[in-house]
């Protein structure tokens, strides 16, 4: 969801040398790209971060993490202009600041982070109204995948990925049965391959979904694949249908049709106008609670999203 800042900041500053800081992971989801000029990945404790960082003699940090450490470390390593939201404690360790928007309450007003990224970047010059996502996929994680699924995926048929997890909590899952239902009938009445995906530590959900299905479905717990070869797998599907987690703004991104079920979680905080998008959002008194852990005996919110309404989005795509 940064990506539109990345885009409006390697715009702004063509002739400067941009250096991405983050991990591993964030890395692998974000290369190949256009808007920097190298990565800096960041390795071992604190202190060693901060030597790493402080090796690169920047001029200007953007600090995209609203986290207090993330500021500490960027303060230590000695870069002159600090830029970030002016949040969590922080802002005396940055010289330029935004203060996000907040309801009358003091909680945070629901915004597109897209927009919310983009914002920021006000701070230094730059303003841009582009909200639309982008990634690329290398030509490695292309043939990698080939190899690895390449006899799984027939051309023949329309490819349908099923996302039925998420990182933040088991209140905005629906349930498995469910995306067994719905896997049957992309199978049987749309000529579909169905792929589930799920992450590492999400094999449990799968299984139960591949136990209930019918007919045979492609389970990549089974067949793990990088970020990478994940997002190569997204490019080529025809249709995802997702809970609202990280792997839907993969296939936002990459300009998929996508249907995203909605709990727990308040759509605006991810809108991104996806005009291939349909967004199924809960009609309960309970939702939208934040809550990762649905407080109730059953999860309502999602509950309340039928197979029928999810079926139906899925025709009026396909």
């Amino acid at each position: 969801m940064a990506t539109p800042a990345l885009r409006a900041l390697r715009r702004g500053y063509k002739d400067s040398r941009i250096t991405f800081v983050a991990n591993k992971v964030v890395a692998e989801a974000l290369s190949p790209s256009e808007f920097y000029d190298e990565w800096l990945i960041l390795q071992g404790g604190f202190f060693k971060q901060i030597k790493s960082i402080r090796n690169g003699r920047y001029d200007c940090a953007i600090l995209f993490k609203n986290s207090f450490s993330c500021a500490l470390k960027i303060f230590l390593s000695g870069i002159k202009e600090r830029v970030g939201y002016n949040r969590d404690m922080r802002g005396a360790l940055l010289t330029k600041t935004l203060s996000p928007p907040k309801k009358p309450d003091g909680s945070f007003l629901p915004r597109p982070m897209m927009l919310y990224y983009l914002e920021l970047l006000s701070c230094i010059g730059i303003e841009d109204s582009d909200t639309s996502m982008t990634l690329s996929v290398s030509d490695k994680d292309d043939k990698s995948l080939d190899e690895k699924l390449g006899a799984k995926l027939d051309k023949d048929k329309k490819l349908a990925i099923v996302v039925p997890g998420g990182a933040f909590g088991p209140s905005k899952c629906w349930p498995t049965k469910n995306y067994a239902e719905l896997c049957d009938t992309l199978i049987q009445e749309h000529n579909c391959l169905a792929v589930v995906s799920v992450a590492p530590n999400e094999k449990e959900i799968s299984e139960a979904i591949c136990n209930q299905a019918k007919n045979e479905l492609i389970d990549l717990a089974q067949t793990p694949l990088s970020l990478g070869e994940l997002k190569a797998l997204f490019k080529r599907a025809d249709i995802v249908i997702t809970n609202d987690t990280g792997p839907r703004h993969f296939a936002v991104a990459l300009d998929r049709k996508v249907v995203t079920l909605f709990g727990p979680n308040d759509p605006v905080w991810t809108d991104s106008k996806h005009k291939l998008e349909i967004q199924l959002v809960a009609n309960t008194d309970c939702s939208p609670c934040g809550n990762p852990v649905c407080k109730r005996d059953k999860r309502l919110c999602m509950e309340s999203i039928t197979v029928e309404k999810v079926i139906e989005a899925v025709k009026e795509l396909l």
